[in-house]
């Protein structure tokens, strides 16, 4: 989602505001869009680093989709034009022959007037980019490429609980996925401070929730795991310090942190994570909050694989399903 270290901008009295004005088009099973769901015919471009990406790359694991949906990964850095395949040979994406994002953009929209954002879907045979609507692509990866997921894959939005999936989304985008956001990029200090309190009080509704159940909705994940998961693991190591969220860490939030490393623990969450690129990402690119661009350390990493105990709350992950199998092997993030 991420592009020139924001898709927002920064309103009167210092509020950060986010651009959510995405390309619309969908790739579904009838294919009203103009865009029909066929196996290998489209090329997902995310970065590790961008958490509205990474829940595009934990779905396509959890479902299955890798030998329908191949992935183009960015590097963590880029400037005010583009996020670049900067880690393929050459600096090309080798399906796409492209260094730019920006090209498969332009290729369909020439005048394009938005970032270049990740995730984005593109469409191989022609080059051009189909959508980069984050909310909806995972979405429809659940209920749209069914005949393309894997035997069992889990139910990630379920007809019975989307009404209750959708409801905890909300919350969870507009409190928390953005909220980390609106404490950083704010450029005043009500804004910062309103920003905080926002923050730290949808945390302490979901600490509140998720201390009687395993899971935010039902008994199993679901897609508004996958959405509270990608703020979370990013919490310590970027937006406690780099953000200013800093009321506590999250290892100091004892549900939070363990239902946290719940999921890490969860075959295709933490095995999507790549912490030295989220990092890099954040503390290079956002050069207006930290121009050194000096890249912390820390914080240490090894409590991500200690015991949770949330399986005392019963559930179970993948509900009737199994987990994923090992991650490709060109797809292994690499070790911290």
């Amino acid at each position: 989602m991420e592009s020139s270290g924001t898709t927002g901008t920064a309103a009167e009295r210092g509020a950060f505001t986010r651009d959510t004005n995405y390309i619309g088009t969908r790739i579904t099973a009838d294919g009203r869009d103009g865009y029909p769901v066929e196996p290998g015919r489209y090329r997902l471009v995310a970065a590790r680093a961008c958490p509205w990406a990474n829940r595009t790359l934990i779905v396509r694991r959890l479902l299955g989709l890798e030998d329908a949906l191949s992935l183009g990964l960015c590097g963590p850095t880029h400037d005010q034009r583009s996020w670049t395949f900067d880690l393929d040979p050459g600096e090309v994406d080798p399906v796409l022959g492209i260094h730019f994002l920006r090209d498969a953009y332009l290729a369909r929209f020439p005048d394009y007037p938005r970032g270049i954002t990740v995730p984005a879907i593109v469409d191989v045979p022609t080059g051009q980019v189909v959508t980069n609507d984050y909310a909806q692509m995972t979405l429809d990866f659940a209920t749209e490429w069914t005949a393309q997921h894997r035997p069992g894959a889990p139910e990630l939005y379920p007809d019975a609980l989307r009404d209750e999936i959708d409801e905890v989304n909300r919350l969870v985008y507009s409190e928390v996925n953005n909220g980390v956001y609106r404490c950083g990029f704010a450029s005043g200090q009500d804004a910062y401070e309103a920003a905080y309190d926002r923050l730290f009080t949808a945390l302490d509704q979901l600490s509140e929730r998720l201390s009687r159940r395993r899971y935010l909705v039902g008994e199993a994940v679901t897609e508004a795991d996958v959405r509270l998961f990608t703020t979370l693991v990013r919490f310590d190591a970027v937006y406690h310090g780099h953000f200013k969220c800093n009321r506590e860490k999250l290892t100091e939030l004892p549900v939070l942190w363990a239902y946290a490393r719940d999921l890490f623990q969860t075959p295709g969450f933490g095995d999507t994570v790549d912490f030295a690129q989220i990092k890099r990402h954040y503390y290079v690119v956002h050069t207006g909050i930290n121009p050194t661009g000096i890249v912390p350390k820390g914080p240490d990493l090894s409590g991500w694989h200690t015991p949770h105990g949330r399986e005392s709350l019963g559930g179970r992950p993948f509900g009737d399903g199994t987990p994923p199998g090992p991650p490709p092997a060109p797809e292994l993030v690499p070790g911290e």
